[in-house]
């Protein structure tokens, strides 16, 4: 049997959204191929059929579940080992996150599989997959394929779009995998997540991003103001992070988030290429900067030309007044 196995990461009864865009990614695909496609989820007695079974919308026939620590990699390795070479499915897929590199990594090395990360999408052609991943700080994206079986394949933050494909409920089979010695070695003692403002910057649909243009720590209060009144989250560079005026939870770039929300709201951002890695597969961009010839101008859906404390201002009082009507 040859197909393409996704690892679907869950929480308090919720699915991730990285790996719904995985799961929908992974059935689009298998289906170009002529193959299926299936989930492997790991956890508790929180995996309920209904829950497990709800895949199936997004394209899975099928979805492997087994009982063993969740959030941690080493268990999820040994149980997506079990499947894929019990079941001989030629393809593994995660969605981004720092567990999925993580899981994939360990992958890699128990099958002595290929494996590619930060791919930005994959191609079914000549009856394999194909991924494409950026290079050289994201100048320019390859095309790398597998040789033997299975190809690891971990795709980069939101990459993969979340699509239903009107399926019914999956298949639930249970797995029984005896964990390795040293996947119980780690516990999780507690489970909690960086986030500013109380909200997940690579959910959130709307982003207002400041960078070094806002002067001053103090200017963020403009960003957390318009962000609150769009009913969005706070983004910041690195630059100001580093600066101390933003906490690190919220930097995007190269080094911290990659987001793809509906609207990213740049103000005083030159637009540097760490920083356009983490957030160019925005919907829509509009960045407000001062200088004309910007870099961020280049890749922008709307830009405007001048001082951000002006705007910005203006900008916040015409969202409340809009609501408000």
């Amino acid at each position: 049997m040859s197909g393409i196995l996704v690892y679907a990461l869950h929480y308090q009864g919720e699915f991730n959204k990285n790996s719904l865009g995985a799961v929908s990614q992974g059935a689009k695909l298998a289906r170009e191929l002529g193959q299926d496609a299936a989930a492997v989820v790991v956890g508790g007695d929180d995996l309920t059929d209904e829950l497990c079974a709800s895949l199936g919308k997004y394209g899975v026939s099928k979805v492997y579940r087994a009982k063993a620590p969740e959030g941690l990699a080493q268990p999820v390795v040994d149980v997506m080992a079990k499947v894929i070479r019990d079941n001989g499915y030629s393809y593994a897929l995660f969605g981004g996150g720092l567990l999925g590199f993580e899981i994939g990594a360990g992958l890699t090395a128990r099958l002595g599989a290929g494996v590619t990360m930060e791919v930005t999408a994959i191609k079914a052609q000549d009856g394999k997959l194909v991924a494409e991943r950026p290079i050289l700080q994201d100048s320019a994206v390859v095309d790398v394929d597998y040789v033997g079986e299975p190809g690891i394949v971990i795709g980069r933050l939101n990459a993969f779009e979340i699509e239903e494909s009107g399926g019914g409920p999956a298949q639930v089979e249970d797995v029984d995998v005896q964990l390795s010695e040293w996947s119980t070695k780690a516990k999780m003692v507690q489970r909690g997540e960086q986030r500013g403002a109380d909200v997940n910057i690579e959910d959130a649909d709307i982003l207002v991003a400041g960078g070094r243009g806002l002067g001053k720590a103090e200017g963020f209060r403009m960003c957390e103001e318009l962000a609150e009144a769009l009913g969005g989250a706070v983004a910041a560079t690195r630059a100001v992070v580093d600066a101390g005026w933003y906490p690190y939870a919220a930097q995007i770039g190269q080094t911290g988030k990659t987001v793809a929300p509906k609207l990213y709201l740049a103000a005083g951002i030159s637009g540097a290429i760490q920083h356009k890695v983490g957030m160019q597969n925005s919907e829509n961009i509009v960045a407000i900067n001062k200088d004309p010839n910007a870099p961020i101008f280049e890749f922008s859906d709307l830009g405007i030309v001048g001082d951000l404390n002006k705007i910005l201002p203006k900008l916040i009082e015409a969202v409340k007044a809009k609501k408000g009507g």
